[in-house]
C-alpha cells in the first residue's frame, strides 16, 4: 500500500513537472516572446548575478505605486526566504487620480491586491500580464453591474486606467512572470498602492487629496497596513476581505 501510495506521489510530482514546463515552453514558443527572450533574458541573468540573486526566480511580487508613477519587481526562489527587490521600473502614464476602481469608464487604475490571471503575447500594446480586476473586495465595493475590467500591466505608454511601463520593462517584466508562473507559482500578487508611505511628498498629496472623503482615508490606512508590514518583514502578510469588502491582514 505504501508502495503504490509512494508512486501515486511520483506520477502526481511529474505531472506538475511537465504542466510547469509545458507552460514556459508555450510561452517561448510565441514569435513575439521568443524576441523578448533571445533580447532580454542573458542581460537579466547577468543582472540577477550582480545582484546576488539566484536565476530564474521561481517567485516573484509586484508592487505598484500609482503618485510616485513606479513599479517593483521583489523575487525569492522558496516561501521561507524574504523577497529581495530586483528592480523597479517608471509606470510612464497614469489614468485617473488617487482611489480605487468603483466603475466601469472611470479611468481609475485599481488599488487593492490582485494576482495576475492572464498572459497575453498578442497584445495591442506589444505584451500584457492581466489582473483579477474586479477581486472579491471590488465585487462588493464597486458597481454592481458595471465594475469595469480588463485591467493590465502593458508595455507601451498610453492608459484608460491601465499601468504601462513601455516595451523593454514588459518584455522583462513578462519574462521573469513566465518563469516563475513555469515554477509553480499560480497567484503571482500585484499590490498597487495609491502612494509610496515612506515618501513625506507622497503623503502630504494623499492627505491633500482625502482630506474631505473619510472612505477613501480608511481605505489608504488598510492599504498601508499591508505596505508595513511587507516593508518590515519582507514577506506579503495574509489578507483578508470581511463583509463590508474591506482588506484585513491576517498576520
Amino acid at each position: 500500500m505504501k508502495r503504490i501510495m509512494f508512486m501515486g506521489m511520483l506520477v502526481l510530482l511529474a505531472m506538475q513537472a511537465i504542466s510547469q514546463q509545458s507552460f514556459f515552453d508555450a510561452q517561448r514558443f510565441n514569435p513575439r516572446v521568443a524576441l523578448s527572450i533571445r533580447a532580454k533574458e542573458d542581460t537579466l541573468k547577468k543582472q540577477f548575478a550582480a545582484a546576488g540573486l539566484e536565476w530564474p526566480a521561481k517567485q516573484i511580487y509586484v508592487r505598484s505605486f500609482k503618485y510616485d508613477s513606479q513599479l517593483e519587481v521583489w523575487v525569492r526562489n522558496n516561501t521561507s526566504e524574504e523577497f529581495k527587490l530586483f528592480k523597479t521600473y517608471r509606470v510612464c502614464a497614469m489614468a485617473g487620480a488617487l482611489g480605487p476602481k468603483r466603475l466601469a469608464g472611470d479611468y481609475q487604475v485599481p488599488e487593492g491586491f490582485y494576482y495576475i490571471n492572464q498572459f497575453n503575447a498578442k497584445s495591442n500594446y506589444h505584451l500584457s500580464l492581466g489582473l483579477n480586476y474586479p477581486n472579491a473586495s471590488d465585487k462588493i465595493l464597486s458597481d454592481s453591474l458595471q465594475p469595469g475590467g480588463d485591467i493590465y500591466i502593458h508595455g507601451s505608454c498610453v492608459t484608460v486606467g491601465c499601468i504601462p511601463i513601455q516595451d523593454a520593462p514588459i518584455e522583462e517584466l513578462y519574462i521573469l512572470a513566465s518563469y516563475a508562473k513555469g515554477a509553480g507559482e499560480d497567484f503571482i500578487p500585484v499590490h498597487i498602492f495609491p502612494i509610496r508611505f515612506n515618501n513625506p511628498k507622497s503623503v502630504q498629496y494623499l492627505e491633500k487629496v482625502a482630506k474631505d472623503d473619510q472612505e477613501l482615508q480608511r481605505f489608504a490606512v488598510r492599504l498601508k497596513e499591508v505596505y508595513d508590514y511587507f516593508e518590515k518583514e519582507k514577506r506579503i502578510p495574509a489578507i483578508s476581505i470581511n463583509k463590508k469588502g474591506e482588506y484585513v491582514v491576517m498576520n
